[in-house]
């Protein structure tokens, strides 16, 4: 069976953008336009969800400039490629806390998520100013809130707190993939990915080709997944 739900760490831009003596922001933007290829890649291959991690919440700890640059790209990339992900009729969503953003980023997010609201393909997820630590304390809030008004019972298991998750709507992840050799989930996806496969690619994520990750993922699925079991 293939799988539906994969997640990326796109890891390495600044690094790749100093190995070509250019700024961090080079390697920023050249990252921002590999999503699009390996978006339209894993399209291809039948992934239901995308989830790409493009801003922690620990990302706001970069120099100003940075970040400044960083609040710009989602302006720059769909600008480019949004007619594109249209025509491959795939659907735009966030997770995270948009609300911390500059009007104009989130704007620009907003729209995108509106425009594609009725495509019917694979959805491209979105993590800005997301952090997993944040999501599950957030989450146990929600449930405490529904407990207390009366909406839900206190007979908590994993499939009612998946409920108040960002990501209630989506399947477990399956594979997650982290670029540019580093061996850490840096505070991504932690409950989701508890029985995810992992893929530690030494790449930079601006070098990753849609070839190359289709490879990577098939040679995932071939790994026996025993969840636990025997």
């Amino acid at each position: 069976m293939g799988f539906k739900h994969v997640a990326i760490i796109m890891d390495g831009n600044g690094r790749w953008a100093k190995a070509q003596h250019q700024q961090r922001t080079f390697g920023h933007l050249q990252g921002s336009e590999k999503v699009r290829e390996i978006a339209i890649a894993a399209n291809d291959i039948g992934i239901e969800v995308l989830t790409l991690y493009a801003f922690s919440t620990e990302n706001w700890k970069r120099p100003k400039e940075e970040v400044d640059y960083l609040m710009k790209l989602p302006d720059v990339f769909f600008n480019k490629f949004l007619k594109e992900l249209m025509a491959k009729n795939i659907r735009i969503q966030t997770i995270g806390e948009l609300e911390a953003f500059p009007d104009s980023t989130r704007q620009v997010l907003e729209r995108a998520i509106q425009t594609t609201s009725k495509n019917t393909g694979m959805i491209l997820c979105f993590a800005m100013n997301y952090g997993g630590q944040r999501e599950i304390i957030l989450a146990a809030q929600k449930y405490h809130e529904a407990v207390v008004n009366g909406i839900i019972n206190k007979d908590l298991s994993p499939e009612i707190f998946e409920q108040f998750l960002m990501t209630k709507d989506y399947h477990a992840v399956d594979l997650c993939i982290r670029t540019s050799g580093e061996q850490r989930l840096s505070n991504f996806l932690l409950w989701q990915l508890a029985y995810a496969e992992l893929i530690f690619e030494a790449l930079p994520w601006p070098e990753l080709t849609g070839d190359h990750f289709k490879e990577l993922v098939l040679d995932a699925t071939k790994r026996d997944r025993r969840f636990g079991g025997l």
